[in-house]
């Protein structure tokens, strides 16, 4: 089923529906993502794999990425890992993010989000017991030697919705 059990903790996880896996590749169709040349794929429930290609639309006047488009590139993604992991019982938003450009990015960029399972236990347990839960998660954006050419941290806010705002 689209169902399991997350080890140890007795409480369900969303799993992904053909139809949630058709909504979600519709996000590279999104305006911002994709008039930067954003595009994403899902690896697994707890994984996305974003790259960008560096063409006219997305570069800077010194030739390299345009920093927007490569925070752009960096900006939903454990925020949507988690709202699918957790499921439709919790707010996830994001709160505050920050970016250090570490050398300029020319050619393909990638970055790989990816929330372990037993962090979204921790989180779902943190959160069922009624508390907003604020953790950070970073990735570092890759060139195509593997060098990180920047890094990103994102601070999201998750807390169990009342049954009444339910």
């Amino acid at each position: 089923m689209g169902i399991h059990s997350l080890r140890g903790s007795g409480k369900p996880i969303c799993m992904s529906t053909p139809w949630r896996r058709f909504r979600e590749r519709l996000i590279n169709f999104y305006p911002p993502l994709l008039g930067a040349g954003i595009r994403a794929r899902t690896i697994d429930e707890y994984t996305i794999r974003v790259e960008m290609k560096l063409t006219a639309l997305n570069r800077n006047i010194v030739g390299s990425h345009f920093g927007g488009s490569l925070y752009a590139m960096c900006d939903p993604w454990f925020m949507l890992i988690l709202m699918r992991t957790l499921g439709e019982d919790y707010i996830v938003w994001d709160k505050a993010a920050s970016i250090q450009f570490l050398q300029p990015g020319r050619g393909t960029v990638t970055a790989t989000f990816h929330i372990p399972h037993e962090r979204i236990a921790e989180i779902r347990l943190e959160a069922d017991g009624g508390q907003k839960i604020e953790p950070i998660f970073t990735v570092d954006v890759l060139d195509a030697q593997g060098q990180a050419i920047a890094h990103v941290e994102k601070l999201l806010y998750i807390r169990k919705k009342n049954r009444e705002s339910a």
